[in-house]
């Protein structure tokens, strides 16, 4: 048994992924090369592993904006829209309604 805990904590010290930093400049200006490169040997759930998404842009039937970010800026950027998101609606039901009917 104790082997076996060896072995597991041996692989993780010498995971290559686990000294990984973050991209050195935003993500949304990196290329599509970059961006492999940089995510070549992370799993898609670590924090620096780079993801994008295209965005239609208002006002246009064809044309679409990248935006690129590590999973840990979609994490803070998604909690960050919920929070607004509460903060909205408390302040809706908070305000006061006026019904001069």
């Amino acid at each position: 048994m104790l082997d076996i805990v060896l072995f597991v904590v041996a692989a993780a010290a010498t995971d290559p992924a686990a000294d990984r930093t973050p991209p050195d400049r935003p993500p949304s200006t990196m290329t599509s090369t970059e961006i492999k490169a940089h995510n070549e040997g992370l799993a898609t759930a670590h924090p620096y592993y780079v993801r994008c998404r295209k965005i239609e842009e208002l006002g246009s039937l064809v044309k679409k904006a990248r935006v690129c970010h590590t999973n840990e800026q979609w994490k803070k950027l998604w909690a960050q829209g919920n929070q607004d998101s509460r903060d909205t609606l408390e302040a809706m039901t908070r305000a006061p309604v006026n019904h001069s009917n």
